[in-house]
């Protein structure tokens, strides 16, 4: 099985100046402690041995001359670097002392490597004298200390949600036989719980530990190197310089941009400060409304993590839950991503054009001339990266490549080469970006270990399926609701971990492709990013504008509708994630097309080549028609709908022109315009 890792958070300290397109600062992350010159080493030295740690491990170096280095013993030792490093840099809360260590996080700081050096040390026993149901007294104590040292990493990496779901799942074992009958298990006593979760494959050191143990360190360096270097601000200009200057350039920058950035972040709200400091003041400048101009930038950054080829954290830990290469999910994942990102176009172009709004003057923006001489050695790293990725598959080593290329490439030119004060502060930001997710995915491992030591996750598939009475469609909702629930509280990825041991199985049950029903589960999860009440990147994204956050997240809602809808046309038709046969794959892409046109058209009240739809009430009746319209040609035929794909197109296009002939009768004038 292969094992990739997750990209992290590391972005989140790194925003652009809102004055030029073209300047990086790097400001601490504002939950982050100030730490004292002694502390800041520590965490270098901690991520740098990490990171060394991996080399090691991916690439075969032999460090370890005359001793093999068993997995579980490497993957305890990362989390005695990376986990106890969690206590240092992030406060207990918020009222915590946040100028510098205090005795008790200290103490925590050394008791976490204490407690994971024990089991690194006792590796091989773990393996020859099955810890998991037979470990010593003196492990079990050792295991119940780390137990409740994880939870509390945990919480402060992950938050007060995060927590509470693993706190509580974790402590199921003990608890499973009092259950009610669909979520009742074997029961286990505490100590065999504790021993488990610290000494099984399948708990602590389960996937998410192993899949960030694999690649994770690469492509964190990967995402902190493309910062801190000339390289983030070549794609960002590139994007200003080919669409700053159309109707709504701005606000289509922001796809572009967001895009690039968030396929690479993996995370939504440092997407939102990384480019929304830049295009949201643009927008407002070019007639954008500030509630308009925040949630175009909320859907742009929740889409970038959708957006092939990284796809942030989640594409990786999908092809391992999978058992896939990492290329077929990115190529599952192309068609939906590149339908969100369209539905979004046409409607930020619809208003642009009811609105008479146009792009930035030429002569504000970076020529692409200028913008390809200053940084076109920069597309070689992407070039050797996507390579690597899909063409030789080699996704363990390729984040590292790419760095090192990234690296050579800005040095060898002084515009942005790294002096010794950046590189430290590189470093620092990838130690603690490293640490938090090590602190988060360790954590999460813990519901894997509590599903498996009951059986529950055998189990859950069935009793899920039964409680939906066995309707695919009930269970499909089901799945949507309960992907959006625990979307609210946790990362993409923690979100999608938990949905595709408890939710997957039940699905792909019920006779699902299991691709796409991993993809429908993360598209889900996504959903709470641009739906009140929590909206995290509707919400960054009105502190940027200036504007309401429940405004900015109901017209979030309304921009990124296209992510409510494609999840189930693909998961009722995997031709959409590229799975079928060629003339089927292309009727239903080109429907869907046409039809996510049409369902965004009809939102705006604007079409592209016909004009305004109208506000009065024939006006309102036909985008109402077209949006079904748009809706029936998108949505696959076949199953209990009783009309063929062919037959819901057809029926489509007459409800579209029935729609359009009654706008045309209607109002005074029509304005024709070609998409800009």
């Amino acid at each position: 099985m292969r094992y990739a890792a997750p990209v992290s958070f590391l972005l989140a300290n790194i925003i652009v100046s809102a004055t030029t397109p073209t300047s990086i600062i790097a400001p601490p992350e504002s939950r982050h402690r100030t730490l004292s010159v002694f502390w800041r080493g520590v965490i270098v030295v901690t991520g740098v041995v990490a990171i060394l740690l991996a080399l090691n491990k991916i690439l075969n170096l032999g460090f370890f001359v005359g001793y093999t280095l068993l997995d579980n013993a490497y993957l305890y030792l990362l989390a005695a670097l990376l986990v106890s490093a969690v206590f240092l840099f992030l406060p207990a809360g918020s009222r915590a002392r946040t100028d510098g260590v205090p005795w008790y996080d200290a103490v925590l700081y050394f008791l976490s490597i204490g407690v994971f050096c024990y089991f690194a040390f006792n590796a091989h026993r773990i393996l020859t004298e099955a810890w998991e149901f037979m470990a010593p007294t003196t492990a079990i104590w050792v295991a119940g200390l780390g137990w409740l040292l994880l939870l509390e990493a945990t919480r402060r990496a992950g938050g007060t949600a995060v927590f509470v779901v693993v706190a509580l799942v974790s402590l199921y074992p003990v608890f499973a036989a009092q259950m009610p009958g669909p979520i009742s298990g074997l029961p286990q006593p505490f100590t065999t719980t504790a021993a488990y979760h610290f000494t099984s494959s399948e708990s602590v050191l389960g996937i998410p530990t192993r899949a960030f143990g694999e690649l994770v360190i690469g492509f964190v360096m990967f995402g902190a190197v493309l910062q801190y270097t000339g390289a983030a601000n070549f794609f960002n200009n590139i994007a200003f310089a080919l669409f700053g200057v159309v109707r709504g350039g701005p606000a289509k920058v922001s796809i572009f941009a967001s895009g690039m950035m968030g396929s690479v972040s993996g995370s939504v709200v440092s997407n939102v400060l990384t480019t929304g400091v830049v295009t949201i003041p643009a927008m407002k400048r070019t007639g954008f409304s500030p509630e308009y101009a925040g949630g175009v930038e909320a859907c742009a950054s929740t889409g970038g993590v959708l957006m092939p080829p990284i796809m942030g954290a989640t594409a990786f830990v999908m092809a391992s839950f999978l058992g896939i290469p990492y290329s077929q999910v990115i190529l599952a994942a192309l068609i939906p991503s590149l339908l969100f990102y369209f539905g979004l176009f046409v409607q930020i172009d619809g208003y642009a054009a009811k609105k008479g709004l146009r792009g930035l003057p030429r002569a504000e923006l970076p020529a692409i001339g200028r913008t390809f001489a200053e940084g076109w050695q920069y597309v070689f790293v992407f070039v050797l990266l996507v390579w690597m990725l899909l063409v030789l598959q080699q996704e363990a080593v390729a984040p590292f490549y790419a760095t090192a290329l990234l690296l050579v490439i800005n040095q060898l030119w002084p515009r942005h080469r790294l002096n010794w004060k950046r590189f430290s502060a590189l470093l620092e930001g990838v130690s603690k970006s490293l640490a938090e997710l090590a602190a988060l995915l360790a954590g999460v491992g813990l519901i894997i270990g509590s599903l498996s030591v009951t059986g529950l996750a055998g189990t859950l598939a069935n009793d899920l399926v039964y409680l939906a009475g066995n309707n695919v469609y009930i269970l499909l909702i089901m799945g949507a609701l309960t992907s959006f629930i625990f979307g609210m509280g946790m990362t993409i990825t923690a979100c999608y971990i938990f949905l595709a041991i408890v939710l997957a199985p039940p699905l792909v049950a019920a006779g699902f492709d299991p691709v796409a029903v991993h993809l429908f589960m993360m598209y889900w999860g996504m959903v709470s990013f641009i739906t009140p009440p929590v909206a995290l990147a509707a919400f960054v994204a009105a502190g940027l504008a200036g504007a309401a956050p429940l405004k900015v997240g109901f017209q979030s809602m309304r921009l990124g509708s296209t992510m409510y809808f494609v999840p189930f046309f693909f998961v009722l038709n995997p031709a959409l994630i590229m799975r079928g046969e060629p003339a089927e794959i292309a009727i239903v892409v080109a429907t869907a097309f046409a039809g996510i046109l049409l369902i965004a058209s009809a939102l705006e009240g604007y079409l592209i080549g016909f004009g305004r739809l109208g506000h009065h009430a024939a006006g309102w009746m036909a985008r109402i028609l077209t949006f079904f319209g748009g809706l029936m040609m998108a949505l696959p035929g076949g199953g209990d709908l009783g009309l063929s794909h062919v037959q819901l197109s057809l029926l489509g296009v007459a409800l579209v022109v029935l729609g359009l002939i009654l706008s045309k009768l209607t109002r005074p004038a029509v304005t024709s315009t070609t998409l800009a």
